[in-house]
């Protein structure tokens, strides 16, 4: 059985995690940790401590209203994406523990697209 980490929680809220296939669960934040506990298997879990997020990247769909998910960047086991049913709500919790610098907006498609035609050119000028 997993032991949580929190000894008190601020936000407990329906949510997916995308570690290869698509898994349901709960999203806890807490005084002390992020943690996601499927709700099929309890003994399927992620804990990720306050001290070890790194940085925090939301998708923000065109317009800027709506984040579609989020991935939590760690110090040294990778990332890990979520998508909750407020997703906004849970940004907002995420503050009290994770600097506001180090929640940032993902890069959108054409960005992505923007930065890969301009090192594709930088690579054929010789910059």
């Amino acid at each position: 059985m997993a032991q949580s980490q929190n000894s008190s929680v601020d936000l407990t809220v329906k949510a997916t995690s995308f570690q290869g296939l698509a898994t349901y669960g709960d999203l806890m934040l807490g005084n002390k940790a992020l943690e996601f506990y499927n709700e099929k298997n309890v003994e399927d879990y992620i804990q990720i401590p306050w001290d070890e997020v790194d940085y925090v990247a939301a998708s923000v769909l065109p317009g800027g209203r709506i984040i579609s998910r989020f991935a939590v960047f760690t110090k040294e086991n990778g990332h890990f994406s979520f998508s909750t049913r407020d997703n906004k709500a849970t940004l907002r919790a995420m503050r009290a523990y994770v600097p506001e610098d180090r929640l940032q907006r993902s890069l959108s498609f054409l960005d992505v697209v923007g930065l890969g035609l301009k090192r594709l050119l930088d690579m054929v000028t010789g910059r």
